[in-house]
């Protein structure tokens, strides 16, 4: 069963990639999205088995590497945290899969993205399945390429293209902490191999060694460079830039990549390597710190934005660091459940942006939109389902699983869990202002589109609407449904040995017992957001305006998303470039070509040419130049015996 799950999604791909030329459109999206829906259905049986059992299955495929000491095969790991990422990941990729029928119904490139969404969905299973670390960073570079394929899917747009390299650089600078957390893992080790390596970390906190004179913990160490690869791939502070510009890719892969997937890797190797993070207490500290700062930067940036899109990129970048906050202070149970939950919601607020923009004949500015809520009366129920999840509305996923963090960020009795409490309650607050706002913008109000566009606003198709009704149950439901299990009284059972939290790690009991007012600070603060929203974009709907420009340097500063392009564009991108066009033109141009085929080869190239003139082709030449060789040959020796 756990190779179909995970082999599936390979063969499809493998099926539209190569095969798509010859037997068309709709032959690939049928056998990619058939073979996505039996994985999504295995795994949820998959989550079932584990999750009743609460026990650790290794599947051996083959073995994989057998150099010297270094020993390891490419095996699945299935054990309930990985079952939770089977759901996840397949269950979002086949809706989106579903979805891009008609969302990409016109474009003439189909069996490509049907081939790199199933390319990446595999990827990704690969990395959740793992069951070492080199295998994981197998599935973390594959999810890398096939991010930059999707990303840079239109590729004829320059905006496009600069995005997906955008993209693929960012995650390589934390996929090099990454390969040196893994290389110090085996250092210390000796061993790549999740049971060999989580066995014996215990054994190694508190031990240090020797670089450049100072003391430096081990664990600490390997965990930091583990988290610098979860910074990369989930976008958070300072390694955040790509995640806003990979809006650039069609709407389906915002919503596989942004929502479920890709960026949720981090958050899931934090998770797997609890045993190393729970030795390393510093490296947690750090955590809660990154994950709190990016929570309250990105819902900062996302109140002012007006691509569509964007705003819910903002809001997944912010949700994120909910979740790494979660992480750091030891509530790795409650942060993956903040990942399954948002994965219905926020995969749902993507399609139904898709759903507008598809109705919108492309448009995604805000600001154009407006009175359509009852032009389309599906998408802006969805869409509402969806805001209500991420706000935080009672009883709705996002309630159950985002509150809970902030009540764990409380609960910590430390330093930085205050540090990381009134920043989320603060996010919260803006969060629930800015999806409102994207709902009033969009639905609410007077038409600001022209009315040419205006006049072919039409409900999508039931091949886009039954994926975001399908979502809307899990934003609804998952939260209800499966609060207990992962963070209630049966999550013990349920989990297993999946998480490790060390003896003094008590934090699901302590978020029982916290104050009232921490219980209903989230509550207040999205009502609050509603409240001023509300105010803003239909009560007064210039006072926002008046604002702005009252205010122009703090808008500015929050539109510009704290100029951290302009800073990395200084700091770093235009040096590397002048040493870039240096190199071009001293080191290449000047000292290697001068001296190489512009110098010394150039001078020989110019002798043989003249040297070529003596060839004429005339008889009489070559016998003239016959008699000059005798008579000087003959003058040679008559010289040269003379004494």
């Amino acid at each position: 069963m756990y190779s179909a799950i995970v082999f599936l999604p390979l063969l499809g791909a493998l099926f539209a990639g190569f095969g798509g030329r010859w037997v068309g459109v709709r032959a690939s999206y049928l056998v990619t999205c058939t073979f996505l829906v039996i994985s999504a259905l295995l795994s949820w049986v998959s989550l079932y088995q584990v999750g009743l059992q609460g026990e650790t299955v290794s599947v051996k495929i083959l073995t994989w590497v057998n150099s010297g000491d270094l020993q390891t095969s490419w095996a699945f790991r299935i054990d309930t945290l990985t079952a939770v990422m089977l759901v996840v990941v397949n269950s979002v990729s086949a809706l989106v899969h579903i979805y891009s029928i008609g969302y990409m119904s016109h474009d003439p490139h189909q069996p490509r993205f049907f081939a790199y969404l199933s390319f990446f969905t595999f990827a990704m299973l690969m990395l959740v399945t793992s069951d070492n670390f080199l295998q994981m960073f197998f599935g973390w570079e594959g999810v890398g390429l096939a991010s930059y394929l999707l990303i840079g899917f239109w590729y004829k747009k320059p905006s496009a293209n600069a995005a997906a390299i955008k993209a693929f650089v960012v995650n390589r600078v934390g996929d090099f902490g990454f390969a040196l957390g893994i290389f110090a893992i085996y250092l210390v080790f000796g061993s790549i191999e999740f049971d060999t390596v989580f066995a014996a970390a215990a054994s190694q906190a508190g031990k240090t060694f020797t670089f450049l004179s100072w003391e430096v913990d081990i664990m600490t160490t390997i965990a930091l460079l583990l988290f610098m690869g979860a910074m990369g791939k989930s976008a958070q502070f300072m390694l955040h830039t790509w995640l806003p510009d990979a809006m650039e890719g069609p709407t389906p892969v915002s919503a596989l990549i942004h929502a479920a997937t890709m960026v949720t890797a981090g958050v899931f190797l934090v998770a797997r390597t609890s045993p190393i993070f729970e030795a390393a207490p510093a490296a947690l500290v750090f955590v809660t710190l990154i994950g709190a700062t990016t929570a309250f930067f990105a819902a900062s940036v996302g109140l002012v934005q007006n691509d569509i899109k964007r705003v819910v990129a903002y809001s997944t970048c912010s949700q994120l660091g909910y979740m790494f906050v979660a992480m750091g202070v030891g509530a790795y149970q409650v942060g993956i459940f903040h990942l399954f939950t948002h994965a219905f919601f926020k995969a749902l607020l993507f399609l139904g942006s898709g759903s507008v923009i598809h109705a919108m004949s492309d448009e995604q500015d805000m600001r154009k939109m407006g009175g359509l809520r009852k032009l389309l009366p599906y998408t802006w129920a969805m869409m509402l389902v969806g805001t209500l999840a991420l706000t935080g509305f009672p009883l709705t996923a996002g309630y159950f699983s985002k509150d809970a963090i902030i009540e764990g960020a409380f609960a910590a009795q430390t330093g930085i869990g205050q540090y990381a409490f009134y920043l989320l309650v603060f996010a919260a607050f803006m969060t629930s202002f800015y999806s409102w706002r994207l709902m009033f913008m969009t639905f609410e109000g007077r038409p600001r589109a022209s009315v040419d566009i205006m006049s072919k606003v039409h409900e999508s198709p039931k091949i886009i609407l039954v994926p975001l009704f399908l979502l809307a149950i899990g934003a609804l439901g998952a939260g209800l449904v499966f609060h207990n299990m992962f963070i209630g009284e049966g999550s013990a059972e349920f989990w297993g040995a999946a998480i490790f939290t060390g003896p003094d790690n008590n934090i699901l009991e302590a978020i029982e017992g916290v104050p009232s007012w921490v219980v209903y600070s989230a509550t207040i603060a999205m009502v609050a957001g509603f409240i001023l929203s509300f105010y803003f974009y239909i009560v007064a709907p210039m006072v926002p305006v008046n604002m702005a420009a009252t205010f122009t340097i703090a808008y500015k500063f929050l539109l510009n998303k704290w100029y951290f392009d302009e800073i990395y564009d200084f700091l770093l991108v235009r040096p590397v470039k002048a040493l870039g066009y240096f190199l071009w033109k001293k080191g290449d141009g000047w000292l290697i070509d001068g001296f190489g085929p512009d110098g010394v080869s150039a001078r020989v190239l110019q002798l043989t040419g003249r040297i070529n003139k003596i060839q004429t082709g005339f008889l009489y030449h070559y016998a003239f130049a016959m008699l000059i060789g005798v008579a000087a040959f003959v003058t040679f020796f008559m010289f040269a015996g003379v004494k």
